[in-house]
């Protein structure tokens, strides 16, 4: 399973007034994600939306464990579960700078046309990306 991380080092905003980043700003930081693991294996989203496909989030599912604390250099790890012809499933890891798991998480994704939000197989009309992906999802 091929694993794509990354270092994020949270801003001063990111965090909340207990000193721990503010819940919603991993959402971001698993988008974040999703684009390097994209990016690591060949493509781009930006790509998608040129050709008339957006991937819009299904389900989103977070796991917080212990609180990432100012100061903290954070590794994130995404990956991809699942990759059925229609949904992505990605999953996440994040760990503080001493290695331990602070949260995880998981999304899942369609591929719609952008003009109608219409479901479509993400293996017909992106092959190549469809494949890419089936492969890392095993290694």
């Amino acid at each position: 399973m091929h694993v794509s991380e990354q270092v994020i080092v949270p801003k001063y905003f990111e965090f909340d007034m207990m000193g721990i980043i503010y819940h919603a700003h991993y959402l971001g930081w698993f988008e974040m994600g999703r684009t390097k693991l994209c990016e690591d294996l060949g493509f781009k989203y930006i790509d998608m939306e040129r050709a008339g496909y957006i991937s819009p989030v299904h389900e989103m599912n977070v796991k917080y464990h212990k609180g990432i604390t100012y100061g903290d250099e954070v590794v994130l790890k995404t990956r991809i579960l699942d990759n059925g012809g229609v949904k992505t499933v990605y999953g996440y890891e994040l760990f503080n700078g001493e290695g331990t798991l602070c949260v995880e998480g998981r999304s899942s994704h369609y591929v719609v046309r952008r003009e109608d939000f219409k479901p479509v197989a993400f293996k017909k009309v992106f092959p190549d990306w469809y494949a890419a992906f089936d492969e890392a999802s095993k290694l």
